[in-house]
C-alpha cells in the first residue's frame, strides 16, 4: 500500500519577485524619532557642559603655552615655559601647602560632623523639619558675608574669639600673623557653611536604608552607636565616598574665605594662608598681569585635582573588591556544604 506524501507547493514567482514596501515619510519619520529622541533629551545638559566646561579648558591650555599678558594681550608661543617658571617659584609651594592644609582642616572635620548630625536627625525628633531645614541656613548665607562675620570673630585685637580667650585667662591667639592659627580660622568659615549642606546629604542616604535593617539588629541586641556603625555606615557608604570626593574638589579650590580673611585678599604679608587659587589670583591681576602662569597653575590645579581624585577611585575599588570577597567565599562554603 502506497503512502502519499503532501507535496510543498512551489512558491509564488508573482510574491519572490514583489519588491519591498517603501516605507512613507511619517513611518521613517517615527524610527528617526525613536532612534534619535534619547539623545536630543540629553543634549542640553552635554552643550551647556561643552561651552562652560570644555572650552574653557581647552582655551585655558591654550593661553598656558604662550607668552599672554593681561595688558598686552597674546604673545609668543613659549610651550612649557610657564610651567617651568611657575614650579621655580617658592610662593607657588607654600600656597600649595596652604592649600592642602586648609583643606584636610576642613573636609575631615567636615565629613565626620555632617554625618554626626544627620544621624542625630534622622531620628524621631519633634519639628524635625525645622531642624533640618536649620542646618542648610549657613549654606544659604553668602561667602563674603561669612567670611566677613568670621573675620572680625578672628580679628586678632578686639576680636570675640581673643576677647573669651583673655576672659579666661588664656593669651590670645594671632590668628593673623600664625600660620597654623590662620588655616584653622579659614578652616572654621568652610566647616561652618558647608557642613549643614553635607548633613542633609547624609540624611537623605540614612532614610533610603530599609528599616528592618535596624529592626533585626534591634532584636540582636545591638544598641544605637553599634546601629550606626555595622548598619548605617555600611549602608550608606558610596554616598560617603560621593561627599569625600567633593569636599575634595572644593577644599582644593578655596578662594572665598581667603580672599575676605584680611584687608588686602593676598594671603597675609607672608603669604601664610594664601591658597593655589588666590595665588592664580595674584598671578592674573596682581603685579605680574600674565594670563599664561595664571594658565598654567589652573592646569597644574586642575592635574592635582584629577590625581587624588584618581586616588580616591582606587581606595574606593579596594574597599568595594575587599567586601565582596568575604560574600564570594561564603557562597562557595555553602555550595560545598550542599
Amino acid at each position: 500500500m502506497a503512502v502519499l506524501t503532501p507535496q510543498r507547493s512551489a512558491p509564488d514567482a508573482g510574491a519572490a519577485g514583489r519588491e519591498p514596501r517603501r516605507l512613507g515619510f511619517s513611518q521613517r519619520l517615527g524610527r528617526w524619532d525613536v532612534k534619535l529622541s534619547p539623545y536630543l533629551y540629553i543634549s542640553p545638559f552635554f552643550i551647556l557642559f561643552a561651552v562652560t566646561g570644555l572650552f574653557p579648558l581647552a582655551y585655558t591650555a591654550y593661553v598656558s603655552v604662550h607668552d599672554w599678558s593681561l595688558l598686552g594681550g597674546q604673545g609668543d608661543f613659549v610651550g612649557l615655559t610657564n610651567f617651568s617658571d611657575v614650579l621655580a617659584q617658592p610662593t607657588f609651594w607654600k600656597s600649595l601647602g596652604n592649600t592642602l592644609s586648609i583643606f584636610v582642616l576642613s573636609s575631615v572635620p567636615q565629613v565626620l560632623v555632617a554625618i554626626t548630625i544627620a544621624a542625630l536627625l534622622d531620628q524621631n525628633l519633634r519639628a524635625a523639619t525645622f531642624w533640618r531645614m536649620g542646618v542648610l541656613v549657613p549654606y544659604v548665607v553668602a561667602p563674603v558675608a561669612v567670611s566677613m562675620i568670621f573675620g572680625r570673630l578672628f580679628a586678632d585685637q578686639y576680636g570675640l574669639i581673643n576677647s573669651i580667650l583673655t576672659l579666661i585667662g588664656m593669651d590670645p591667639i594671632a590668628w593673623h600673623g600664625d600660620r597654623l592659627a590662620s588655616h584653622l580660622a579659614i578652616a572654621t568659615m568652610v566647616n561652618y557653611r558647608w557642613t549643614g549642606y553635607n548633613a542633609l546629604i547624609f540624611l537623605a542616604a540614612m532614610q533610603a536604608v530599609p528599616r528592618e535593617l535596624y529592626e533585626a539588629a534591634v532584636i540582636d541586641g545591638a544598641g544605637r552607636i553599634r546601629q550606626f556603625f555595622s548598619v548605617t555606615v555600611p549602608q550608606i557608604r558610596a554616598t560617603i565616598i560621593f561627599v569625600v570626593i567633593t569636599s575634595t574638589i572644593g577644599g582644593l579650590q578655596i578662594f572665598d574665605e581667603v580672599r575676605m580673611f584680611d584687608v588686602y585678599g593676598l594671603g597675609g604679608p607672608d603669604q601664610n594662608w594664601m591658597t593655589t587659587v588666590v595665588y592664580l589670583y595674584d598671578l592674573a591681576w596682581g603685579d605680574q598681569h600674565s594670563l599664561g602662569r595664571a594658565s598654567a597653575v589652573a592646569w597644574l590645579l586642575f592635574l592635582l585635582i584629577i590625581l587624588i581624585g584618581l586616588i580616591n577611585f582606587l581606595v574606593t575599588r579596594r574597599i568595594s573588591t575587599s567586601d565582596a570577597a568575604p560574600k564570594t567565599t561564603r557562597k562557595s562554603s555553602t555550595r560545598g556544604n550542599a
